[in-house]
């Protein structure tokens, strides 16, 4: 028994000691993106470019809500089969502007690829001065505090953004 408490012991004091030993930091990337004036322009034409379709949407949706009250008043003076027709229609229009939403706003939609093609460089020049930043300064884990990690606790002492920062406005 004694012998299994001493060899407990001797691997809690060898973990403590290795865990001691790592170099860890976080920045806040969002506060970083935010900072790079690239990045603002780019969001700002994603913005713009979001807000022109979406208000394309919606006056193709005004427009399908006016053949269906056109088609309201004129429902009873209508044969079976014209009346059929024109639901047809109707539906048709709805189904060709949720596609279109779809293109535009779907999880591989336009805007997906807009922000992929316009965000995607700056991310990866971020991440990779992030990672240069580790190499150069010895931390072993870096973590984003702004991300959905699961931090819930990080000393300011480790708050690495505004060096960072520094290192990103000399390149």
């Amino acid at each position: 028994m004694l012998k299994k408490s001493i060899s407990a012991m001797f691997f809690v004091a060898i973990f403590a000691f290795t865990a001691s030993a790592q170099r860890i930091a976080y920045v806040d990337v969002k506060v970083i993106l935010e900072s790079i004036e690239e990045y603002q322009k780019a969001q700002d034409e994603l913005d713009k470019i979001a807000a022109t379709w979406r208000q394309d949407i919606a006056q193709e949706y005004d427009k399908i809500k006016g053949e269906y009250n056109r088609y309201q008043a004129e429902q009873v003076l209508l044969s079976d089969e014209a009346r059929k027709k024109k639901e047809d229609e109707i539906m048709d229009m709805e189904k060709r502007v949720r596609e279109m939403q779809k293109d535009k706003f779907g999880p591989e939609g336009a805007l997906f690829q807009k922000r992929k093609e316009l965000v995607q460089p700056i991310q990866d020049r971020v991440y990779a001065a992030i990672e240069d930043f580790a190499g150069d300064k010895g931390y072993d884990f870096i973590f984003d505090k702004g991300g959905s990690t699961g931090m819930i606790f990080a000393s300011p002492s480790y708050d690495k953004t505004n060096e960072l920062l520094d290192r990103l406005k000399k390149k």
